[in-house]
């Protein structure tokens, strides 16, 4: 597929201070790509540059093959939605959705038709006459979708658009997201500093840090091979375990330090006495008996919501495992752990780069 949305060699600087570092990104034409990172990364710059309302400083941003770099807002023909919704009180939804093509010269009665036809999609036909003030705020997002989506643009970028929801409703609005994207088969890129929306909504993931993109791709592949420390820490909930190790001396194990030195074969090959950082996911590591596991350690504290088992081990660094089902160890007790060595990861411990 094209490439609906290209940055090359794009660069943002306020004064001294170097927001956004050389990105070099696509976005394909219908495609759902999440820009995720902690807060100060660069993602709401990057996607503020996409719209217009930051120039960039340096490089080349095109949208549907067009240079953008000089064009302001209006006539990128792409449609933002806030987190803040910016929903204008004094008019109705109606009046809210339709205010874009009324600007435009566009007649009254076509206005009504798109507003109808938009509405009807996003289940919004019975709050036509109402006014923001008298909606929730699930129904408040919805207007503000609704009022991106009549213009037709050629993508949709999304800042953060759930963070003022509740619990319940954002991963009710995820689903409203992604299934309206589907239907409408548009372009979209949305920021969020939640993993877990990124990981559920997107076909593509682009994770930044300090104004660089660290890795992109789909969402398993960032999960399986994370390329460094900072990623595979960011990707997974809970997060990833790290354990300091070095490299044995036989070249094909780590000697693994939690409190208690212990070594561990694994299934490729490591520089003997080399410093690393073994990451282990909570969720593939097992229980097992004490004397039956590759380490043996104890339990710190046990948390369960019914369906799955949270357990923190008594080490140092703390270990987490995950798994469903539940579990009649208690803290204090002893228990074996044991993981495949397929599911190792290896860092290196300076340069925090993943090791094949």
């Amino acid at each position: 597929m094209t490439a609906q949305i290209e940055l090359t060699n794009v660069n943002k600087y306020y004064g001294a201070y170097h927001a956004l570092k050389d990105i070099e990104l696509s976005i394909r034409k219908g495609s759902f790509t999440a820009l995720v990172g902690p807060s100060g990364c660069g993602k709401s710059t990057l996607l503020r540059s996409l719209a217009g309302l930051e120039s960039i400083s340096s490089g080349t941003l095109r949208i549907a093959g067009e240079v953008m770099n000089a064009v302001p807002p209006r006539k990128r023909d792409v449609a933002m939605v806030f987190q803040s919704y910016a929903l204008y009180p004094h008019m109705t939804v109606e009046e809210n959705l339709t205010y874009s093509l009324r600007i435009r010269g566009v007649a009254k009665a076509e206005r009504k038709k798109a507003a109808n036809e938009v509405a009807a999609v996003t289940g919004l036909t019975h709050l036509l006459g109402r006014y923001p003030r008298e909606l929730s705020g699930g129904q408040r997002q919805r207007v503000a979708m609704s009022r991106a989506i009549i213009r037709h643009p050629k993508a949709f970028l999304f800042d953060e658009p759930l963070s003022n929801l509740d619990a319940a409703l954002r991963v009710h609005m995820r689903k409203e997201i992604r299934a309206l994207h589907d239907r409408l088969g548009a372009t979209s890129v949305y920021v969020t500093h939640d993993q877990i929306e990124a990981m559920t909504m997107a076909d593509h993931v682009v994770i930044m840090r300090d104004g660089v993109i660290e890795q992109q791709g789909s969402p398993l592949e960032l999960y399986d091979r994370p390329v460094n420390k900072f990623v595979a820490g960011f990707i997974g909930s809970p997060a990833m375990n790290f354990i300091p190790a070095v490299g044995g001396q036989d070249g094909r194990s780590v000697i693994l330090d939690v409190g208690v030195k212990q070594a561990i074969v694994l299934d490729r090959a490591v520089q003997p006495g080399q410093a690393l950082t073994v990451g282990l996911r909570p969720e593939h590591i097992e229980i097992a008996e004490p004397d039956k596991g590759a380490l043996s350690v104890p339990v710190a504290l046990l948390e369960s919501t019914g369906a799955t088992c949270f357990l923190t081990m008594a080490t140092t660094p703390e270990l987490s495992v995950v798994f469903n089902g539940r579990s009649s160890v208690t803290a204090g007790d002893k228990v074996g752990l044991t993981f495949a060595p397929a599911n190792i990861h290896l860092f290196d411990a300076q340069t925090e780069r993943r090791l094949l």
